[in-house]
């Protein structure tokens, strides 16, 4: 097996300041506004590049999941801005409640995601799809039924990862698309070990982004990014109701056509809060390595770390990291 090399300041439980980043920089959206028109209103920002069959991949939950993005919102959006779209998920890896199709599907009618078609893209096999320049893959299996899609809007509830530290649009696609007996263990497992969950830190975050990175190579332009930043516990929603409770302040909704700087920007802004408010997250991103999903997508030339967030809430104005996070409040159930 490769061993790991990390370029020095890319290790993921070290934190890299915006004035030490390199490159170009890309446009990232930003509303206060978490409601169903501010996630419409976002998503008309992004959305002109999606034509054709769009999927929309969003992580709907284990059973009475407590933070998911709210159905009403996405119904909302489903009705009156993509109307013939239809939500993707895959299988887990894990033994639960959406480990076949016949368990998921019950779990999405448990949980009101019955508005419009779900689409278990691995019900049907999987197909491989390549990996472009990676250290870990030269690819990776995904659920088979994501062929049949034009374009992919990914609609991710930003929050902490028990393994990833954090969970944003990358992890949304590169565990969220593939299937769930091959491509999920070829990400989590190391071949012949008994442990589903033995790969860590760098590793991890390494095969999850070349996973993501072969999503987003396949679609090409026809995909975006909107990352919401609403109950945010430092547990996946794949946890349900044994997530941990949320102590990070609400944020708002991100937006991009760039899949590092959604991530990113939605990262520098827990790191802009308060200490006492952003704690529990940053330790959560930075004892699992986190940090790493940042660095190694930006060396697979998925994106830029570098971007101008503007305000949607005023006329595109760009908006300042500690600005965007000055009013935030602590989370009260």
């Amino acid at each position: 097996m490769n061993k790991i090399k990390v370029v020095p300041g890319t290790g993921g439980e070290h934190y890299v300041s915006y004035d030490k980043r390199s490159g170009d920089e890309s446009i990232v959206y930003f509303t206060k506004d978490l409601s169903a028109l501010g996630l419409r209103k976002i998503f008309g920002k992004v959305s002109g590049r999606l034509s054709g069959k769009i999927g929309i991949k969003l992580h709907t939950g284990e059973k009475h999941g407590p933070n998911i993005i709210p159905r009403s919102w996405v119904e909302a959006l489903i009705k009156e801005d993509l109307p013939d779209a239809v939500i993707v998920e895959t299988n887990t890896y894990y033994d639960g409640d959406r480990y076949t199709t016949d368990k998921h599907r019950e779990t999405l009618k448990v949980n009101g995601w019955t508005f419009c078609p779900v689409d278990i893209l691995d019900d049907n096999g999987t197909a491989e799809f390549p990996v472009r320049g990676g250290k870990w893959f030269k690819g990776v299996h995904m659920g088979k039924n994501l062929l049949n899609y034009d374009s992919l809007f990914v609609l991710t509830h930003f929050k902490g990862h028990t393994q990833g530290g954090f969970g944003g649009s990358a992890k949304n696609i590169g565990i969220g698309c593939a299937d769930g007996r091959i491509g999920k263990a070829q990400i989590h497992t190391t071949p012949g070990s008994s442990d589903q969950w033995d790969i860590k830190k760098e590793e991890f975050m390494e095969r999850m982004m070349e996973s993501a990175k072969a999503v987003v190579d396949h679609f090409g332009n026809n995909i975006c990014f909107v990352n919401v930043m609403r109950n945010m516990s430092v547990s996946c929603d794949c946890e349900g109701l044994a997530a941990a409770p949320v102590v990070t302040p609400n944020v708002g909704i991100v937006a991009s056509t760039d899949i590092l700087a959604v991530d990113q920007a939605c990262v520098d802004l827990v790191y802009a809060m308060k200490e006492q408010d952003r704690h529990a997250l940053v330790e959560r991103i930075e004892s699992r390595h986190g940090l790493r999903q940042l660095s190694y997508m930006k060396e697979l030339h998925m994106g830029n770390d570098k971007y101008k967030l503007l305000d949607i809430d005023n006329d595109d104005k760009e908006i300042s990291l500690s600005d965007a996070v000055r009013d935030v409040v602590p989370f009260k159930e």
